[in-house]
């Protein structure tokens, strides 16, 4: 009975050493490597002598805030800065200067306060990359765009910054008012709830931005929006969308009456679709800029789960979050 007891025991202990047995790491796919052009601007970081230089060429400074292994990196050098109109026109009217987001070389900034490439990109509250930062002759940032832009929604961009249109109006109204055609109908959702009172609502609230100059709004709810991670992470959220070009009243979170349009404007949104995430009362996120399926899920889990608390940057949570994700052997697609 003794041995047939010995034998049970280390038939269990087989069973349990192999039921722990560390699970194969995930991988990370989607990712891809990205060299920048050789003709971007040779620099020292010192952005006072930057704009000085650029002034007298009669120039914008463009700073390109980059990260190793970005997709939407590569895919916006590719595509805007390689090759195409906007490519030539880059060269044409901006001096074109990279900063890596985790870099710690040192930088002295327009303001003539030295930081490291890094602390620099905390400063600027870089959400995406790449993050396209503009600087106008007397030193000034003039508009900063977090996260990749498809060439048609850049070029608008570019026109705002070099016919200094930010002197008098936003990038959101200069669009609207050049492209007075539609090029979007905007599309309802399950998701969707028909509301327009936000006052007092302190549980997680999705409001996305979209109008009828929204060249990229019906990719959005294609490849992003209709993904089944991201409907799951949405599970958490009262999710409503704004029409950004309508008057409708609405009530915002600080009891404050309002418009949808006026609303866009006062969060000094730069991109269609925006969406804003709100938790506790208050804005925790934004997406301005296109992100793939796995970074949306990513900063809607960052904002319904409140880490916020915890890290002072998404980017800060998603690296940690990704090699948590790996460890227990899950795969991570980077791609769209």
């Amino acid at each position: 009975m003794k041995k047939l007891m010995l034998l049970l025991c280390a038939a269990l202990l087989a069973i349990d050493a192999t039921a722990f047995a560390e699970a194969p790491a995930g991988r990370v796919t989607g990712g891809r490597a990205h060299v920048l052009p050789d003709w971007f601007k040779p620099s020292f970081l010192n952005f006072k002598d930057d704009v000085d230089e650029a002034r007298r060429a009669g120039r914008h400074v463009l700073v390109f805030m980059d990260l190793n292994d970005c997709p939407y990196c590569a895919r916006t050098l590719d595509e805007n800065f390689r090759q195409g109109e906007n490519a030539e026109y880059i060269r044409k009217h901006f001096d074109v200067i990279a900063i890596n987001v985790r870099g710690d070389g040192e930088v002295t900034w327009i303001d003539g306060a030295i930081y490291t490439e890094q602390n620099l990109a905390l400063k600027l509250k870089v959400v995406g990359t790449p993050s396209l930062v503009f600087i106008d002759p007397d030193g000034k940032k003039v508009l900063q765009l977090n996260g990749y832009r498809t060439p048609p929604t850049l070029r608008h961009a570019l026109e705002y910054v070099h016919n200094k249109a930010y002197r008098d109006q936003s990038l959101a109204a200069y669009i609207e008012k050049k492209q007075p055609a539609p090029v979007y109908a905007l599309r309802e959702h399950p998701r969707f709830e028909k509301t327009t009172a936000f006052a007092g609502y302190r549980e997680p609230l999705a409001v996305i931005f979209e109008d009828t100059s929204c060249a990229d709004c019906a990719g959005f709810h294609e490849k992003v929006l209709n993904h089944p991670g991201v409907l799951a992470a949405l599970k958490p959220f009262r999710v409503v969308r704004l029409d950004a070009h309508a008057d409708t009243p609405i009530t915002a979170l600080a009891g404050v009456r309002t418009t949808a349009r006026a609303w866009a404007e006062s969060l000094g949104l730069t991109y269609r679709p925006g969406v804003v995430l709100f938790n506790e009362g208050k804005e925790a996120a934004r997406v301005e800029g296109r992100f793939y399926h796995y970074h949306f899920k990513e900063i809607l889990r960052f904002v319904s789960g409140r880490h916020y608390q915890r890290y002072d940057r998404f980017g800060a949570y998603l690296n940690d979050r990704q090699q948590e994700l790996l460890r227990q052997g899950v795969d991570i697609d980077f791609g769209e």
